[in-house]
């Protein structure tokens, strides 16, 4: 199983980016998708997710109202388009893969970075 993220870059305040995350090797739409990141110095955190046939997102408070999440099962992909960025978006972003009925993430991508300038 790979999960691959692209999309990352550097951005000022205020802009946007697109982050894809291509999957390969499991059967996509048996697994709900997740999006993580690790900010320097913190610990990995939640950001959004998004359940198997994509009717259902959940994100966290941070980014509410700025990200959205949607997935593409004819492609593997899912996505987080990432608008309004803010200093504190800069982070290492992960997509992550959990099992319709399982309870953890059970696949990781590489990650990607995104750094938001001032």
């Amino acid at each position: 199983v790979q999960l691959q993220a692209s999309g990352g870059g550097l951005v000022q305040a205020g802009g946007s980016l697109r982050l894809s995350c291509t999957a390969s090797g499991l059967v996509f739409s048996d697994y709900a998708l997740g999006w993580f990141r690790r900010a320097p110095g913190k610990e990995r955190e939640f950001v959004a997710a998004i359940s198997w046939s994509g009717g259902s997102t959940y994100y966290a408070d941070s980014v509410k109202g700025r990200f959205t999440i949607s997935r593409d099962n004819a492609k593997n992909t899912v996505y987080l388009q990432m608008n309004s960025l803010k200093l504190g978006d800069t982070a290492v972003y992960y997509c992550a893969a959990q099992p319709v009925r399982g309870a953890s993430y059970d696949y990781w991508g590489q990650g990607t970075q995104v750094t938001v300038s001032s």
